[in-house]
């Protein structure tokens, strides 16, 4: 159980953070991919809007994608995770409306889009649960850096 203690959420690399950190990339990645694979024959049609936004969506997610897995663990980021797949599915579902349950039925990735972005989701809150606060991410990176002007030794005595 995390009581809070820096011992339970000090590391980004416990197997429980890894393995969310994982589906959420992964969820993430595959929503960008089948967004684009909706899109892109789509292009130029002057009429529906969809297309242009899922691109720029797409690039969102896959960004949040890489951000996730090479960053560090940032509330924000994983809120940003959240929220780019939540607007994918609320934008669906208003698009479609009280039709929403047969454009499922009739388009296969939207099928594939509403499950990873469903699981992604709640990975993505998972990892903002476990996550400390960010000041204290932040705090973490400051002690880790090396202090200035010691650089290679400097201002350090060696043995005599």
């Amino acid at each position: 159980m995390n009581d809070g203690s820096d011992a339970d959420i000090a590391g980004r690399n416990t197997p429980k953070k890894r393995l969310l950190r994982g589906v959420a990339v992964q969820t993430t990645a595959v929503a960008a991919a089948v967004h684009l694979l909706w899109a892109w024959p789509r292009l130029g049609s002057p009429p529906d809007a969809r297309p242009y936004f899922f691109l720029a969506g797409s690039a969102l997610a896959a960004a949040v994608a890489v951000a996730t897995f090479r960053g560090g663990e940032y509330r924000r980021l994983y809120a940003l995770g959240a929220g780019t797949l939540g607007a994918f599915l609320g934008g669906f579902l208003a698009w479609h409306g009280t039709d929403a349950a047969a454009a499922l039925a009739a388009e296969p990735l939207a099928v594939v889009a509403a499950i990873v972005e469903v699981v992604g989701i709640g990975a993505f809150l998972a990892l903002y649960r476990l996550a400390p606060p960010t000041s204290v991410v932040v705090e973490r990176r400051r002690e880790e850096e090396p202090a200035e002007g010691k650089e290679d030794g400097e201002g350090e005595e060696g043995p005599l």
